[in-house]
């Protein structure tokens, strides 16, 4: 029986959407799915809301049932038992982990014309992007951004009031790699 699983802040964001009634009926579907691989009946915004979140639910669904049935082939995943059936939470959250890592980022951002990019756009020099920096471009290109939104984002920085009364400090490689 499954112990735990991944709560995404997406799934946060969408609940926090709905009115109080909506919310509960959307965590409840959300956790019952997780728990017991069973879907729930949905109407109206409960149901746009789940649906819009169930692409990653599925994906967790899927990892775990991967990850058991590679341990124990001839058991259910689902069902409870007295022997093997605890994993432990962590190491449940590691292996999802490792299974969204596997599904590469087909696109990849090329640091050396990125770093090019900022300087020619704002005038500045400089010389290396950090791996802490790189990592978060990464993480931008797997949460679904395209290299174009990057580069519109610096664009748009460009011609922002704010931005050019500031003499654009605050336009720094760390800052477009921010999601918010």
């Amino acid at each position: 029986m499954r112990k735990g699983f991944n709560f995404y802040r997406s799934y946060w964001d969408v609940a926090n959407e709905l009115n109080d009634k909506d919310r509960l009926a959307f965590y409840d579907a959300l956790l019952k799915k997780q728990f017991t691989n069973e879907e729930t009946q949905l109407n109206g915004m409960v149901k746009f809301a789940y649906l819009s979140q169930k692409h990653s639910i599925d994906k967790q669904i899927d990892g775990y049932i991967s990850q058991m049935s590679k341990r124990h082939p001839n058991e259910d995943p689902w069902q409870g038992g007295t022997q093997g059936a605890y994993v432990d939470p962590t190491q449940q959250v590691e292996e999802e982990e490792k299974e969204e890592e596997k599904e590469e980022v087909k696109e990849e951002i090329n640091y050396q014309a990125l770093l090019d990019f900022v300087n020619k756009t704002f005038g500045r020099k400089f010389q290396v992007i950090s791996d802490k920096v790189k990592t978060k471009y990464k993480s931008l290109l797997k949460q679904g951004y395209k290299k174009e939104q990057i580069t519109n984002a610096i664009k748009n920085c460009k011609a922002n009031k704010y931005h050019i009364e500031n003499n654009y400090q605050y336009c720094t490689l760390e800052f477009f790699s921010r999601a918010e």
